[in-house]
């Protein structure tokens, strides 16, 4: 006679493949205890249902993190430690497979890398003559509201880089991806600046906390 009693995280994966697991229960998978009185399952769900969603979970500032019962310094590194290999995970299989094969692709990729830095970063992705990632790299970081760019410094590496293409990106720390009249200026002027190398700017994306704007989407590219 089969149980009715739930499987718990670990043995789920085991029997239905880790993509089986619900947000809470991979949380719990990482936790593995909950606290003295709320086990990691009730513990994993009260935490999502606090923050919203994973995403604003992992991204959390250290004291809103800090103020919720049963989180210390043990498990604020294990909630920071998901957070920061999820963005290498990334970081790596974006050089390793070469392939940013969508925009949700790209954004995904890019929401991994910029999201939750602490001040604006502005980076760029080289593209082949297919649109292949040659390399990725943070080529300006400034303040919280601001990053000064040098659209020769850009030109510069696509030519070291062999690029035929470039996707741009920067953050806003402040939560809002609404592109700014001088995110929309700069665009413009290295735009100008690759054309004169025929090196394409395939897109620009603006990343926010829980959102991005896409330039091409939008079609001012």
């Amino acid at each position: 006679m089969e149980s009715d009693t739930p499987l718990l995280p670990r043995e789920k994966m085991q029997q239905d493949g880790i993509e089986s697991l619900t947000d809470a229960e991979l949380l719990a998978l990482f936790l593995r205890i909950g606290t003295r009185n709320c086990d990691v399952m009730t513990y994993a769900h009260d935490l999502l249902h606090r923050f919203g969603s994973l995403y604003s979970l992992l991204s959390a500032p250290e004291k809103e993190l800090m103020r919720v019962e049963g989180i210390g310094i043990a498990k604020y590194a294990q909630l920071k430690g998901i957070a920061e290999l999820a963005r290498r995970f990334f970081s790596v299989r974006v050089i390793m497979e070469r392939s940013l094969d969508s925009s949700d692709a790209t954004r995904e990729f890019l929401q991994s890398q910029l999201a939750q830095e602490e001040r604006e970063i502005f980076m760029v992705i080289f593209l082949d003559n297919q649109n292949r990632v040659l390399k990725h790299t943070r080529m300006f970081s400034g303040t919280l509201s601001h990053v000064e760019v040098h659209p020769r410094e850009i030109v510069r590496e696509a030519i070291k880089a062999n690029a035929a293409a470039l996707i741009l990106a920067h953050n806003h720390p402040s939560g809002s991806a609404e592109p700014s009249k001088s995110d929309r200026m700069v665009t413009d002027k290295v735009i100008k600046c690759c054309q004169f190398m025929e090196i394409r700017v395939v897109d620009h994306f603006v990343i926010g906390r829980g959102e991005y704007i896409s330039f091409a989407e939008r079609g001012w590219i």
